[in-house]
């Protein structure tokens, strides 16, 4: 069976989230999922709470397995194998060598920054796009080094491409979708996604409706963006990541209530509709139907993904 690879998801930032809600991931082959362990708000205290936390339910849970290599992935067929994420650099409070830290506790993709500019470069929302900082290259060297992987969604078009002229390793767009296909500002350009292939990398598309279309995100909607990323650089540099955030329900409540604390391209079509791990399962059959051959297939829902981190992973 083919290994299904999610290099993005969410679970409530709380220390007491229900780490069990991963199972959804279970299928024959296995799946390896990479959570999200914080982002701009947060210290280094609060996601090193997190880490400590879910590391602990997770081993609890046969449903589940805490992944420090790929091998680890690839000896688990039934299983959802568990590494993390961090979408932002803050975390780091500025300390280039927090990197190997987090990285020992499972953290193996980090996003230098998460919409707005920060001490490593420009996010997607900014007006003025100033690209990656001194500090920002600094920082990419290092994860270089340690063998974590470099992200550009939510970094600013300019922050990108640095981030594909800087780093030594494979760079991904995790969770982003297709600018061409849908005009929004966390899509990327056709620019930024050769710029990730030519590093050997992959763009995650992802399943979040305000991102793939007007607020679609069904699996049909996925594929438009996956046929555009294929075209442009190939089936060997596209994957598939949700996004799915397993505390949809109180987000859009949220959405709902305090519409003024969001801007208008999150509120304009009423709650976010998000696509779920059950949908996430049936990418590949979707993918077949449409006629790619087996190997892209497999390289799409999974293998993809799997090569960059066999590539940078230490």
């Amino acid at each position: 069976m083919t290994l299904l690879w999610e290099q993005h998801c969410c679970l409530p930032l709380s220390t007491g989230a229900d780490v069990g809600e991963l199972a959804r991931y279970r299928r024959p082959g296995g799946c390896h999922v990479s959570v999200n362990v914080g982002y701009a708000p947060h210290g280094a205290a609060e996601v090193l709470a997190l880490l400590h936390a879910w590391r602990g339910a997770i081993a609890a849970d046969d449903r589940l397995r805490l992944a420090a290599t790929v091998d680890d992935i690839d000896a688990c067929d039934s299983a959802v194998t568990v590494a993390f994420d961090l979408e932002d650099s803050g975390p780091l409070g500025g300390d280039p060598g927090r990197v190997r830290e987090f990285y020992d506790l499972g953290v193996r993709t980090m996003l230098p920054t998460y919409n707005y500019r920060n001490a490593a470069g420009s996010g997607c929302l900014d007006d003025t796009d100033g690209g990656l900082t001194a500090y920002g290259r600094d920082l990419v060297r290092e994860m270089n080094a340690v063998g974590m992987v470099v992200d550009g969604s939510h970094c600013s078009i300019r922050t990108g491409l640095d981030l594909c002229e800087v780093s030594a390793a494979p760079v991904i767009y995790s969770h982003s979708c297709m600018r061409v296909v849908w005009d929004h500002p966390r899509n990327i350009t056709d620019e930024q996604a050769r710029a990730c292939a030519a590093t050997g990398g992959v763009v995650g598309i992802t399943g979040v409706g305000i991102f793939l279309g007007p607020n679609d995100a069904s699996v049909d909607a996925l594929v438009r963006h996956v046929d555009h990323a294929v075209d442009l650089v190939g089936p060997d540099h596209v994957g598939v990541s949700t996004d799915f955030p397993f505390d949809h329900e109180d987000f859009n409540r949220e959405l709902r209530d305090n519409p003024h604390l969001f801007p208008d391209w999150f509120t304009r079509w009423g709650p976010i509709d998000f696509m779920p791990p059950e949908h996430f399962l049936t990418i590949g059959t979707a993918l077949r139907d449409r006629g790619y051959p087996p190997a892209a297939v497999e390289g799409i829902v999974g293998g993809n993904f799997r090569r960059v981190a066999a590539t940078v992973w230490r």
